[in-house]
């Protein structure tokens, strides 16, 4: 998740085990350890673009990290309060801040190897999304009223907070799941691969992408009191004879390729027009092609060549219009049929 929901949590869980003098510095360990395994973002190549593709939610957030990542934290911050807190208590708060950011970053759709290096699997969970303030602003009011207060009961319920948020992702997780085989199935579609991730700041509008054959199809699924629909796109799953036929076999380009289909868990879609290989499970709106990032191909590059990495994040305001109908309803369908 972004940065301040990682630290606010592994703050409220350094909280629970603190007392009220020393409340406030370890709320401070707890969130910076919850930052710290999110420094592989620095891990980069000027020569090879999508070198942190591989080494971002790698190592720094697996399970079997936890205990010396929180270490490297606790003998960098202990000095700083050696003279208020004994190098157990540091690492007990590092602990706790460390461990949440892994299973929180599994909790997204963006992918985490929980389970490096027995397993290459990136795990994705898909109940919140990458980005959700109604999930970390209480987290963030009640970490702050503790500090306050120098009340710690404020960090348990903050973690019941935390707790309820997700557990509810998972309960409209299972929900929009009903709701997109139900699309597919009226389409006559038989889903060889469904997968579903809450749209940004929600768990009410969720992307839902399923493959038929060779094609992906793209939807959004609203769940409230009901479950609806909101038709989208489809799109050519990706594949070499058809839509890069001259790309040499051994070049830098197709290896990429292949790392960026290990990433995108194989939801790999093709943009004839920019000749960009998409992820397609991204895009800021939940029914639609248009991708977030991908790789630009040349087929005309040396050998040796890596492709481009290409992002577009922009969100125009008829876009946000449409959004926002769709989150209100305004553009789904509550009709079991599908027309």
């Amino acid at each position: 998740m972004d940065p301040l929901s990682q630290g606010t949590v592994g703050a409220v869980f350094a909280q629970s085990t603190s007392n009220k003098s020393n409340i406030f510095k370890v709320g401070l360990i707890g969130f910076l350890a919850g930052l710290a395994p999110d420094l592989d973002v620095f891990i980069g190549s000027s020569t090879d673009p999508i070198l942190f593709l591989e080494f971002h939610r790698q190592f720094t957030h697996s399970l079997i990290f936890i205990p010396f990542g929180s270490l490297i934290v606790s003998l960098l911050v202990f000095p700083l309060v050696k003279r208020s807190m004994s190098f157990k208590n540091v690492y007990i708060a590092s602990l706790l801040g460390y461990a949440t950011h892994g299973l929180l970053d599994a909790c997204t759709s963006y992918g985490t190897l929980l389970f490096w290096p027995f397993s290459n699997e990136r795990i994705t969970w898909n109940n919140i999304s990458i980005i959700d303030p109604l999930f970390t602003i209480p987290v963030l009011l009640l970490a702050a009223t503790a500090i306050k207060t120098k009340k710690k009961v404020f960090s348990f319920f903050a973690i019941g907070w935390i707790a309820f948020y997700l557990s509810l992702g998972f309960v409209q997780y299972e929900r929009a799941l009903s709701t997109a085989n139900e699309l597919a199935n009226s389409r006559g579609h038989n889903a060889e691969r469904l997968t579903l991730k809450p749209s940004f700041g929600n768990l009410i509008l969720w992307k839902s992408i399923y493959q038929h054959n060779d094609t992906f199809y793209v939807d959004a699924i609203r769940t409230v009191q009901l479950s609806t629909w909101c038709v989208g796109e489809s799109i050519r799953a990706f594949d070499y004879e058809q839509h890069l036929p001259d790309l040499d076999e051994d070049s830098q380009q197709k290896k990429d390729i292949e790392r960026f289909r290990w990433f995108s868990q194989d939801y790999l879609g093709y943009d004839e027009e920019k000749n960009i290989v998409t992820d397609v499970r991204y895009s800021m709106i939940p029914n639609q092609i248009d991708p977030m990032w991908g790789l630009v191909i040349d087929d005309q590059l040396d050998i040796n060549e890596h492709a481009i990495w290409w992002t577009s994040r922009s969100l125009d305001e008829s876009q946000l219009d449409l959004f926002k109908d769709m989150l209100k309803g305004k553009k789904c369908k509550t009709s079991s049929r599908y027309d």
